[in-house]
């Protein structure tokens, strides 16, 4: 039985020179499998590093380093492996979308909306559009925003997006992207002391989702003159 084992041990000891010969990271590729298997980030990480280390600044795994981070909501260094990439190739949209998500979490705003902004620009994405809009809303850059959400409402809509917005303290619900869009217009036009168009962006949402709470809030406010807060 201890030759058996041997044997395979020999056998397995073999195959991993052999791979290693034709592929310097193969083994740290197979650590790195190995420990995503098992939900151990840190050694995926470090296993990935190694690989970067051995391939160069243009390896693919700096990608895969970025979705390791995005998806540990560690958004500094997400950011930062992204920065990097995009350094070298500016067109990776879902890179450039961690990099703009990963900015908005960690609050650098004014950054976020120029992410933001390239984003769009590249991917013709309403949702994008409509962060991009919700930034602008977040910074009181209103005439931005606005322009923002024109775009988003000229963007095709797949009815597939769900945005979750709050109905208390404790409580959330989902909504369409749509009737999201028309929501933020409504509080954008408040913002700038359009009223009457405030309150038709308000409707349109309330019609969009007749159940949707915050948007029916706001309608009731408008139309009292006094804004509910939130989008």
């Amino acid at each position: 039985m201890k030759h058996y084992i041997f044997g395979i041990t020999l056998v397995l000891t073999t195959v991993s020179i052999s791979a290693q010969d034709t592929d310097p990271s193969a083994l740290d590729k197979q650590i790195m499998r190995q420990a995503l298997a098992y939900g151990d980030n840190n050694i995926a990480a470090n296993s990935i590093y190694n690989i970067i280390a051995k391939e160069g600044v243009n390896s693919t795994y700096k990608d895969s380093l970025a979705y390791l981070y995005f998806n540990g909501r560690r958004f500094s260094s997400c950011f930062l492996v992204c920065k990097d990439i995009l350094s070298r190739d500016g067109d990776k949209q879902e890179i450039l979308e961690m990099q703009s998500v990963s900015l908005e979490n960690l609050g650098i705003l004014d950054k976020a909306a120029q992410s933001y902004a390239k984003l769009v620009t590249k991917s013709n994405n309403n949702y994008h559009a409509y962060k991009l809009a919700n930034i602008y809303y977040a910074l009181k850059k209103n005439e931005q925003a606005l322009n923002a959400i024109k775009k988003a409402e000229s963007l095709d809509d797949t009815g597939k997006i769900k945005i979750t917005t709050p109905i208390n303290k404790n409580l959330n619900q989902q909504v369409s992207l749509k009737s999201a869009i028309a929501n933020l217009k409504g509080l954008v036009q408040f913002a700038m002391d359009d009223m009457e168009n405030a309150k038709a962006s308000f409707q349109q949402a309330v019609t969009l989702e007749p159940e949707f709470k915050l948007a029916q809030e706001n309608l009731e406010a408008a139309k009292a003159g006094k804004k509910k807060e939130g989008n």
